[in-house]
């Protein structure tokens, strides 16, 4: 954890201090600048942004893998209720069976210990199916940023910048002008790749 804050600290301090020498080191135009001359100092300062949950929810690899998990979430879930339905229908003749005195004693706390054993299988059928899907999800959504990561490092030429940075609510970069934002641009490139390799 501490290593995770001493990265964002510093990857916070190098674009405060990488914007702070590109205001203070550039040179003075007029205010009126349009947004094509902005787009042009954006690509001359070599410093763009995508918005990375723009880029991720639109992109159509998110989609399908999204769907795939939400299929295994759903196959989980089935088999989950199956096993606690035979686990409820058990501990109701359990039940009836003792009132109505049908079973000895022993034969009781046999079946007794079985529907323990099966809670115990149930809760932790539940417990794993939940961290499987987790653990997948988790990899799903690393598999995507290192997707989109390699096709920014394979079309660097393309865009020509020298950094390219993520924005997102709650990320280090808190704003950024809209000229350097090419999030569009990524994702239509994105999907157009993603489209050819999934043929």
């Amino acid at each position: 954890m501490k290593n995770l804050s001493a990265i964002l600290f510093a990857v916070l301090f190098l674009a405060i201090t990488a914007l702070f020498i590109l205001h203070f080191t550039g040179s003075k135009k007029s205010p009126k600048n349009t947004l094509s001359e902005s787009s042009v100092n954006a690509a001359e300062n070599g410093i763009a942004y995508v918005n990375i949950d723009t880029v991720v929810f639109k992109f159509n690899m998110y989609s399908d893998r999204k769907e795939e998990l939400l299929g295994k979430q759903k196959k989980a879930e089935a088999e989950l209720n199956s096993k606690g339905s035979q686990y409820e229908r058990g501990v109701k003749d359990y039940q009836e069976k003792v009132n109505k005195g049908l079973v000895t004693r022993a034969t009781a706390a046999e079946i007794e210990q079985s529907l323990y054993q099966q809670q115990q299988e149930l809760v932790n059928l539940r417990d794993k199916l939940q961290s499987d899907l987790l653990e997948e999800d988790q990899v799903m959504n690393r598999q995507i940023l290192e997707y989109i990561t390699t096709y920014l490092e394979e079309h660097k030429a393309e865009y020509n910048y020298q950094y390219i940075f993520g924005k997102s609510f709650g990320s280090v970069v808190l704003y950024g002008n809209p000229a350097c934002d090419i999030t569009q641009k990524v994702l239509e490139g994105l999907n157009a790749k993603y489209l050819t390799e999934k043929k």
